[in-house]
């Protein structure tokens, strides 16, 4: 007689876990060393996937309506419209309008490429903190920048903001790799030249952009004195041949001199009908009490208090740990790395921000927190100077996690459904999907009233970021839309003269609007003269609906 086989599952069970935990230490081996090969493109694809998951869920508002509406629209409509407003994002129009016809309008087609500039944003600061830092200090600026709220806010939005972050970081490297190549002047040349075109087409895409070009020259020139100074200090050492070359000399300020003024001339006639165009940044505020805490908590922080105060005093302290480490009597290469990473980061963090505020002080009304989006990657660069100085390293983890933590919430408020300054705009459509009748032979009309905040634009912009829902309606109201006047928006004829002209054939009404400024009791009282009664309505959040049935 054979021996039971005894103990044979618990030993195949042990084997099995141990295979387990081994394939998951290969994993993990696996993607440490993929991160160190190509941190950039790790660091990016992981920000791509994080800015756009849910981005679909927020209801589209107002600003995100003006993006809608215009790359829609014709090239030639859309041509005369920049003629008249939206300049400032005419580069960003044609490019959605591109975009739109490739893959079609919907909230997440409309939210995904800011998505997507935000990956490419953090993969390039990844590049910019390894430049000017080392590897540990790339990777955590690059995962600091997808923590920041105003990040998150930027990838769930529908405009330019997170490209602007692209563009801001993009320029910055362009010109580092210029100065760096000074020692060969057919290559540096070459680069001034890639630097000129990309301001070119960054200042197309968004004016501001200009803010960045300008505080480059004053990184240049407060490294070309420190770069004195270190030469004097040393001289006066008796140790002149340990200090190198100087990064920046009268050469290099000319030649971005040069490509700055070249830039400049070819965007001028832009700028100048961008400045005609100034009526549109009318609702900017004047400075105030407002404007300290949209600087120190909104900018970069998402109002988010505990994450400012947080984040202003790791700034502080990645500066102070920086400027100090680089004047010890030898300083190590690594402390040199990041004396520049202060140079370059603290005058693109603090300086376009001031200049608005000082335009916005002196009766130009120019700031806006989302206006200062452009320094949101050099922000995170000043944030990591300070997590890298951290010993040990697991604690260097733990403050990254730490701010994960922190940052959570903002990242889960910006894709709730009312996100968006407490936009309904999707429920309302919601309510017209459901509540119409979708038979062929039963016509239905709509009459747009005022939408909340903005009295002067008609609800059509819901009907444009939720077309389906208003599939074969008839628009009873409209005396022009916005593509013939080269507008924006649509506007209203009078009520009592267009609306009974175009009820042939309409047995159902609806009125759309906001729950203020409305002209729904004029309109009632049209519809009631014509032989409709009231059928119901509703009320979701701003957006009031009427149902009239003849």
């Amino acid at each position: 007689m054979s021996s039971p086989r005894t103990g044979t599952v618990p030993v195949r069970r042990a084997t099995s876990d141990a295979s387990v935990r081994a394939r998951l230490r290969a994993l993990a081996v696996a993607a440490v060393r993929a991160l160190a090969r190509t941190p950039e493109i790790t660091v990016g694809a992981v920000g791509v996937v994080v800015a756009a998951a849910f981005v679909w869920v927020p209801s589209v508002w107002y600003d995100e309506a003006a993006t809608v509406a215009s790359a829609q629209r014709s090239w030639p409509a859309l041509w005369a419209e920049l003629q008249n407003v939206d300049a400032v994002h005419g580069l960003y129009y044609a490019v959605m309008h591109v975009w739109f016809t490739l893959v079609g309008y919907s909230p997440f087609t409309l939210r995904f490429p800011s998505a997507l500039a935000i990956g490419v944003s953090a993969g390039l600061v990844v590049a910019l903190g390894r430049r000017l830092g080392g590897f540990r200090l790339g990777v955590v600026s690059g995962i600091v920048f997808l923590l920041l709220p105003r990040v998150a806010w930027a990838g769930t939005e529908g405009r330019p903001y997170a490209a602007v972050t692209t563009f801001a970081v993009a320029l910055t490297l362009v010109g580092l790799t210029a100065v760096r190549r000074a020692r060969s002047r057919r290559h540096a040349t070459r680069w001034w030249v890639v630097y000129g075109v990309l301001s070119v087409v960054a200042v197309l895409f968004n004016v501001y952009l200009s803010l960045v070009v300008l505080t480059h020259g004053v990184v240049l020139v407060w490294t070309g004195i420190s770069d004195r100074a270190a030469r004097r200090r040393a001289a006066l050492t008796g140790r002149s041949g340990a200090v190198a070359a100087p990064m920046v000399d009268r050469a290099v300020l000319g030649r971005w001199a040069g490509a700055a003024v070249a830039a400049a001339l070819v965007v001028s006639p832009f700028i100048v009908l961008a400045a005609g165009q100034a009526k549109q940044v009318a609702w900017i505020t004047g400075i105030g009490w407002a404007t300290v805490r949209q600087v120190i908590a909104t900018a970069w922080f998402g109002a988010v208090w505990p994450y400012a105060a947080l984040g202003w005093v790791l700034m502080a302290v990645g500066v102070v740990l920086a400027v100090g480490a680089v004047r010890r009597p030898s300083p190590a290469a690594r402390d040199l790395l990041r004396a520049q990473a202060v140079r370059v980061a603290v005058p693109l963090t603090l300086l376009p921000t001031a200049l608005l505020v000082g335009a916005t002080a002196a009766g130009e009304h120019l700031y806006s927190p989302k206006y200062a989006s452009l320094s949101l990657p050099f922000v995170a660069l000043l944030i990591g100077l300070a997590i890298t100085a951290v010993r040990p390293r697991r604690w260097l983890a733990l403050t990254v996690v730490a701010m994960l933590l922190v940052a959570a919430p903002t990242s889960t408020v910006v894709r709730l459904p009312h996100a968006k300054q407490d936009s309904h705009w999707a429920d309302a459509a919601a309510i017209i999907e459901r509540e119409r009748d979708w038979r062929t032979d039963n016509g239905e009309g709509v009459v747009f009233g005022s939408v909340w905040g903005h009295p002067t634009t008609t609800a059509q912009v819901i009907a444009d970021t939720y077309p389906d829902s208003f599939t074969g309606m008839r628009d009873l109201a409209v005396a022009e839309t916005g593509a013939e006047r080269g507008q924006l928006w649509d506007v209203n004829g009078a009520i009592a003269a267009t609306v009974p002209a175009r009820l042939d054939g309409i047995d159902t009404v609806w009125f759309v609007g906001g729950k203020s400024r409305n002209i729904r009791p004029q309109v009632t009282g049209t519809l009631e003269d014509e032989g409709f009664h009231v059928v119901r309505h509703w009320h979701t959040g701003t957006v009031i609906l009427w149902k009239y049935s003849r």
